[in-house]
């Protein structure tokens, strides 16, 4: 199995057509909803984006709150607002998006009363969503709306194309595809970006992505994989993990031989599926 970090970078063309296009359409822009995972705001924030969106005013949104580890988050969070962002969290399964609204509102009447001064009439918001693939922009955009109005998908790039949707009268939204950087420079966030969905599971190799991820839990969570897989220490060369993963699981190929593959995947599927409770994978350093 290959244990060791290799180099990951995933930025297919159309996330560099998106880019242009947002840079087109920016100057309609009043408001940015700028997404990111609560289990690794730090990884999933687009790390150019101020060259993105400019100066234009800006929510950030902490979405999947309910599976983020709140202590750790929290501490992110109120880095964000010493910085002087305005910060929402969000449960997104709840569907209660009250806080992200009002804040909103509250933004925008700044914007409408200066719309007022110039001989402007007032109009709903226009908000650009951003973020990295699979942070939830999508099921952001359904609550938003109150019924399915954007598709929902786990795989990364599921949507290609800029769209506008009207959520209600006061509110526009610029939908974009989840799009990344064109240079991963911090290999450690790219590998948690990979642990935790954001990258094309094609363009990485599951079994480095495993070892990741179960390093990851050692260093944060060893409870985790103690009451999971029965782990009290990491081997070396993770071939006593693996075998007590797979006998523990049934990742067993003909004659009872260990299947290294199957436990991978059934590692990297456990992080996915939320068996290991709620989990922050950054730290502030």
């Amino acid at each position: 199995m290959n244990k060791d970090k290799t180099n990951i970078n995933w930025f297919p063309g159309h996330m560099a057509k998106t880019r242009r296009e947002i840079s087109e359409q920016l100057k309609l822009i009043d408001i940015v909803y700028e997404v990111v995972d609560s289990r690794m705001p730090l990884s999933s924030k687009i790390a150019d984006i101020d060259d993105l969106i400019k100066d234009k005013p800006r929510i950030l949104v902490f979405t999947k709150y309910d599976l983020c580890d709140q202590k750790e988050t929290d501490k992110i969070v109120e880095y964000y607002q010493k910085l002087c962002y305005d910060v929402v969290t969000l449960n997104l399964m709840s569907g209660n998006v009250s806080s992200l609204l009002s804040k909103t509102n509250e933004i925008m009447q700044k914007i409408q009363a200066d719309r007022v001064k110039k001989g402007l009439k007032e109009r709903a918001a226009r908000v650009l969503i951003i973020g990295a693939p699979n942070v939830g922009k999508s099921t952001l955009i359904n609550r938003l709306v109150g019924r399915k109005s954007a598709g929902v998908g786990n795989t990364p790039g599921f949507t290609k194309n800029l769209s506008w949707i009207r959520v209600n009268k006061d509110i526009e939204l610029l939908d974009s595809p989840g799009i990344l950087w064109p240079k991963l420079e911090d290999q450690e966030a790219a590998h948690v970006l990979a642990a935790l969905s954001s990258i094309k599971e094609e363009v990485v190799n599951v079994d480095e992505i495993a070892c990741f991820i179960l390093r990851k839990l050692y260093e944060l969570y060893p409870e985790r994989l103690e009451e999971r897989y029965g782990i009290h220490q990491l081997d070396e060369d993770f071939i006593e993990t693996y075998e007590l993963i797979g006998k523990k699981r049934g990742a067993l190929s003909k004659g009872g031989v260990i299947d290294y593959d199957k436990v991978s995947n059934i590692i990297v599927k456990d992080l996915k599926n939320g068996y290991f409770g709620e989990i922050t994978f950054d730290r502030l350093k």
